[in-house]
């Protein structure tokens, strides 16, 4: 038996069946104290359905652009061996939607570690960082450059990238219509955007192009476009809509990392936030297994 089937096998028990997703991102480096291991063997052994996009995705994400811009990350800058370590590491305890983005230069990274797994056991989500005045045929040049630098024929989302106010669709219509046709095409399932404003996000929730939302929310208002109780009804509204709903920013870019804050941080995303799932920015295996770990016993206390 591989070591996957091994954790799997181990914990059975944890079914994260109805919970959605969640982007943590650990900006700032810091220690997991392990209790009795506990997060030795955990496994996210549940997918959940991503709104009305048809895609069903792991309950967390590895995401890869913490401190990241200019084609790198702090993931990408710990290098090729450890990056794809931290991969493997996800695909084994069920981890097996990764988020990346052309500004943080991580495609190549995760084609590295995405060599001899399932293909169709992964969902890729990456985001185009430039997407004011590109023309639709400069978009599918930028997409057919993805696919090659991922070696994979097709990408299961892709967001534009930061949006930072209101009216974002009207300078876009080039990016958008190129998404559109390779959705069309079949080599993209899923589009939508990034929201770092609060009238770019309230814009999308709106939106019949967008199939999939990528929100800032946590508990501490950290980090936000608004308060958590203004947020959390526009994602419930977003839902409503059948939009795939992500959350980023769950620990407010790593400025609430203590133990009590990441537990709490957790137990919002998953109860309150309405969010779909999570892409976490992971820069350890420990701080990883930790965050799955925590997820796993909060399912469980509050299924």
């Amino acid at each position: 038996m591989d070591r996957r089937k091994f954790i799997k096998t181990g914990i059975a028990a944890g079914t994260l069946i109805g919970a959605d997703m969640l982007n943590v991102s650990y900006a700032r480096s810091f220690d997991i104290k392990s209790k009795n291991n506990i997060h030795d063997d955990a496994y996210l052994d549940s997918e959940v359905a991503l709104g009305s996009t048809g895609l069903t995705v792991s309950l967390m994400a590895m995401g890869s652009g913490t401190s990241g811009w200019n084609n790198s990350s702090n993931q990408t800058r710990m290098g090729m061996e450890q990056f794809v370590r931290l991969a493997k590491n996800a695909y084994d305890r069920g981890m097996k939607f990764y988020e990346m983005a052309e500004s943080y230069g991580s495609h190549p990274f995760f084609a590295e570690a995405m060599k001899g797994l399932p293909r169709e056991e992964l969902t890729l989500l990456t985001k185009i960082a430039k997407t004011d005045g590109i023309s639709a045929k400069d978009t599918r040049t930028k997409i057919d450059t993805y696919r090659r630098e991922l070696s994979t024929d097709y990408i299961d989302i892709i967001l534009m990238h930061c949006m930072t106010s209101g009216g974002w669709a009207n300078s876009r219509q080039g990016t958008m219509e190129g998404l559109t046709r390779a959705k069309e095409d079949g080599i993209i399932k899923a589009v939508g955007i990034s929201a770092h404003n609060l009238e770019a996000l309230q814009e999308a929730v709106e939106s019949p192009w967008v199939d999939v939302i990528l929100a800032r929310i946590n508990p501490f208002q950290s980090h936000m476009d608004g308060t958590p109780e203004v947020i959390r009804e526009i994602l419930k509204r977003a839902r409503q809509n059948g939009k795939g709903v992500i959350g980023m920013k769950i620990f407010g870019e790593g400025s609430r990392v203590k133990d009590e804050e990441r537990e709490q941080s957790l137990r919002y995303a998953l109860t309150e936030s309405n969010i779909h799932c999570m892409t976490l920015g992971f820069q350890s295996t420990a701080q990883m297994n930790d965050a799955i770990a925590r997820v796993v016993r909060i399912q469980k206390e509050t299924a």
